[in-house]
């Protein structure tokens, strides 16, 4: 599978953004898609994860602010960012895990967030 990355970008603190996901494959065949970040000098966090039943979950640092949907129809999965903060900038990946528990990961986008 092939995923690519796009909707990142520079914001203001407060801001939106929203990236998605767009697989080469179905994504209904997979297990779950999540979205992770890594700001430089730092490790990688997951930040939301949609499984195929829908169910969703979020770090504790975006709760309320970010939200992870997926459009079966279009093979994307989106992760919509409210709020912004300056501590939200890194490089956003999406990762699709098969049935057989192999993770792929698509290239990363670039989220900046000014103070």
């Amino acid at each position: 599978v092939q995923l690519q990355a796009s909707g990142g970008g520079l914001v203001q603190a407060g801001g939106s953004l929203r990236l998605s996901c767009e697989s080469s494959e179905t994504i209904i065949s997979f297990i779950s898609f999540a979205w992770y970040r890594q700001a430089p000098g730092k490790q990688r966090d997951r930040v939301a994860i949609i499984t195929v039943n829908g169910n969703t979950a979020y770090a504790d640092s975006v709760k309320g602010r970010f939200a992870i949907s997926r459009d079966n129809a279009k093979n994307t999965v989106y992760l919509q960012m409210n709020s912004l903060k300056p501590e939200d900038t890194a490089v956003y990946y999406c990762e699709a895990m098969s049935k057989n528990l192999v993770a792929t990961r698509g290239q990363g986008t670039q989220v900046t967030v000014s103070s």
